[in-house]
């Protein structure tokens, strides 16, 4: 018998596994907060002998040099993979002895990276789980981009070749238990559905249903843009990431941190946007706790400025922390609790701005008088957006700010989050602001002008 244990971390749009049978398993592509394995492999009462990695991640820091530290097990990676730090290097076809009948299985699959390797579980020498890390995924496959742009060509005709493969050398009922594609922007598609199978990806997956060349041109003409953090993620998985250090940060009271906004450092406020529209610091940016916290801030911030966490309290502090890590912001220069009165110094005011809907928008008496902003990707404003709207992504809008005519800007998303995110960066920079905090869905039937591009 055998048991697979998904870890779901939905902010950054991965899972990570933990499978084996009643003494021993192995962990795949653990996420950096390796506690969460720990205590599924506790509650499975096992122990952790391997420890396997598909690739050199370039989407979050990896917790597989620590998970394998701290267990004793024996650390799997790609023979290919440049890396600084003692392992145990994988090649084709190698096997892994993971718990009486259970085995690990490796399958060259390139085309994520070069050296991407998937790995088959096999229980008595049948296949029963593939763990596709970047390559198969739920029908679509993983970025061919993020190495090197001069590859990305040959590695999106590789991806299609691998796939193949392990449609070729697995059963129809082998489940595939890919790493990417449940939001990840390492996907080069949103996953379709929860769960798959190798027949099922036979008849749903583009690298399965095309021939090369019209996989290799539909997938290089869907790329969007590679999340800027993504440069120092590669370099740290292959250098070996330190321990992770959730302790809670250093308090900050209300001159500290006037005196870290002062001083052009990001204080980023928790709170929903609601709240931060409502009332706010003066300088401050909103990034949601419960939203994408980790992609958008590190997409955003300039790699290495020192970040002031400000929450409602002490759990959405740390859920926050936790999810910063694990994208290499590793330790707040500070943070605070509580509400925004509690961070203000004496005779300071709260600043605000008003939420709106797209109703709102269409019953303006003169539309043309204020300034449509969309913050959404190229391919969402391709679908379908306002006519004279202008366009610029959010990941890209605090280096773009003077693009924004003059005027009050109404500014909005697809659902409302990076729409609060905008709205903070430009009330930071002094513009009147309007967030649209609506769906937008609901433009087209409040007889808002759509085009297409």
């Amino acid at each position: 018998m055998f048991f697979i244990d998904t870890i779901e971390i939905e902010g950054l749009g991965n899972r990570h596994y933990l499978a084996g049978g009643t003494r021993t398993a192995v962990a795949i592509d653990p996420p950096r907060d390796i506690d969460q394995i720990i205590a599924a492999a506790a509650r499975r009462d096992v122990r952790i002998t391997h420890v396997a990695e598909t690739h050199i991640h370039n989407d979050y820091v990896t917790g597989g040099l620590e998970l394998a530290r701290l267990t004793g097990a024996t650390y799997l990676v790609p023979a290919g993979a440049h890396v600084s730090f003692a392992r145990i290097p994988v090649a084709d076809g190698d096997l892994a002895a993971i718990d009486g009948e259970l085995q690990l299985r490796a399958v060259a699959t390139p085309g994520h990276t070069p050296h991407h390797t998937a790995y088959v579980l096999e229980e008595a020498g049948a296949p029963v789980a593939a763990f596709t890390g970047g390559s198969l995924l739920l029908g679509t496959v993983g970025r061919p981009d993020l190495v090197e742009p001069r590859l990305t060509e040959q590695l999106a005709h590789a991806q299609h070749a691998s796939a193949h493969r392990l449609a070729a050398e697995l059963p129809d009922e082998t489940a595939v238990l890919p790493t990417h594609g449940f939001g990840s922007f390492c996907s080069s598609a949103q996953a379709d559905g929860e769960a798959t199978t190798i027949g099922r990806e036979k008849h749903v997956n583009p690298a399965l249903a095309q021939d090369v060349d019209a996989f290799v041109a539909d997938l290089l003409a869907g790329l969007e843009d590679v999340p800027a953090y993504y440069a120092h993620m590669g370099p740290a998985n292959a250098a070996g990431p330190a321990p992770l250090d959730l302790t809670p940060p250093t308090v900050a009271d209300a001159g500290q941190i006037a005196a870290r906004l002062a001083a052009g450092e990001w204080v980023i406020d928790l709170r929903n946007r609601v709240a931060f529209a409502a009332g706010h610091l003066a300088g401050s940016f909103n990034f949601e706790g419960d939203g994408k916290i980790a992609t958008y801030l590190a997409w955003m911030i300039p790699w290495g400025k020192p970040v002031t966490l400000l929450a409602d309290d002490a759990k959405q502090l740390a859920a926050a922390q936790r999810e910063l890590v694990r994208v290499g912001i590793d330790r707040p220069a500070a943070a605070a609790t509580g509400t925004p009165a509690d961070w203000l110094r004496p005779g300071e005011a709260l600043a605000s701005f008003p939420r709106t809907t797209f109703a709102d928008m269409a019953a303006l008496a003169s539309p043309d008088d204020v300034v449509v902003l969309d913050v959404r990707r190229d391919s969402e404003r391709a679908d379908g957006h306002i006519r004279g709207s202008v366009h610029i992504p959010i990941h890209s809008l605090h280096q773009r700010m003077d693009e924004v005519p003059h005027g009050t800007v109404w500014v909005h998303c697809a659902g409302g989050m990076r729409a609060g995110i905008a709205a903070s960066l430009l009330d930071a920079a002094g513009r009147d602001i309007v967030v649209v905090d609506d769906s937008f869905d609901n433009a087209a039937a409040c007889g808002l002008p759509l085009v297409t591009t």
